[in-house]
């Protein structure tokens, strides 16, 4: 396992806090060191306040950190007390967190690196899709992604992604056909990677569709990373509760991921 964790403790400040699809909040906090130290796919363990019998942190990943302005946005579902409680802080509330987290998207150097990129999130594992995204078009590279969401009210990103995109598509998939296709995500990444093209993808999301992807991307013959959720308890791999088995042994999401390559996971 990686040593030192990158991971330190900061003071932040909530700039705004709101509901951009049906439970799910986008959260901007103030946190200048943090926002020039994080990289795509990074982590951080926030304490929220509320509820002084609640001891662990919540983590959670990031969809946008701009090093000029100090800041960095949060996109969260609210699933239990935790985010539930980091829903209700208002602006000006204060806390603290520990970050920047893990090991993030290996990002190519650039289009002689890589020609084309494809990028497949589903639900809340959209945000650092979109975090990986905005690298990809600072350094030139085109991608496509294929965005997954249960319907169109939990749909999160295809604004984000549009913006960052020179050329390519966005396909969207949805459980019940409100938006774009009645079809899973996985579906037109299949289908993409058999026809050719790509020289990188990336995904994050529930262990099934992501092993899926892999799976495509492993018969295509293409690198692919994938971003695991694991309970990352303390942040910097002390506790040992986000194991995730590999092919090289038991590691801790919260060193060696939360991003992995597919091909070594053995269990999503």
């Amino acid at each position: 396992m990686p040593t030192p964790s990158p991971a330190r403790m900061h003071d932040f400040a909530v700039v705004s806090n709101v509901e951009i699809a049906d439970g799910v909040f986008s959260l901007t906090i103030e946190a200048p060191a943090l926002a020039a130290a994080l990289k795509p796919g990074q982590f951080m363990n926030i304490a929220v306040p509320g509820n002084a019998q609640s001891l662990l942190r919540v983590p959670l990943s990031y969809a946008r950190a701009d090093a000029g302005a100090g800041i960095v946005e949060i996109w969260f579902a609210v699933v239990g007390d935790g985010t539930r409680r980091l829903a209700a802080m208002e602006v000006g509330d204060t806390s603290t967190l520990l970050g920047p987290g893990g090991h993030g998207w290996t990002v190519p150097a650039g289009p002689e690196a890589c020609g084309r990129a494809l990028l497949a999130g589903g639900g809340i594992g959209i945000p650092p899709i979109v975090a990986l995204a905005r690298a990809l078009s600072e350094r030139d590279i085109p991608f496509d992604a294929c965005l997954g969401a249960a319907s169109a009210s939990k749909l999160v990103g295809v604004p984000e992604l549009e913006r960052f995109m020179t050329s390519g598509d966005i396909y969207v998939c949805t459980d019940d056909g409100s938006a774009g296709e009645r079809a899973f995500c996985t579906d037109p990444a299949a289908l993409l990677l058999q026809k050719g093209g790509y020289d990188y993808v990336a995904t994050c999301g529930p262990g099934v569709m992501m092993k899926k992807v892999a799976d495509a991307a492993a018969q295509a013959g293409v690198a692919c990373e994938a971003s695991l959720e694991r309970m990352m308890a303390c942040g910097f791999g002390a506790c040992n509760t986000c194991n995730v088995e590999t092919v090289d042994g038991m590691r801790g999401a919260c060193m060696c991921g939360p991003v992995f390559d597919a091909t070594k996971v053995v269990v999503w």
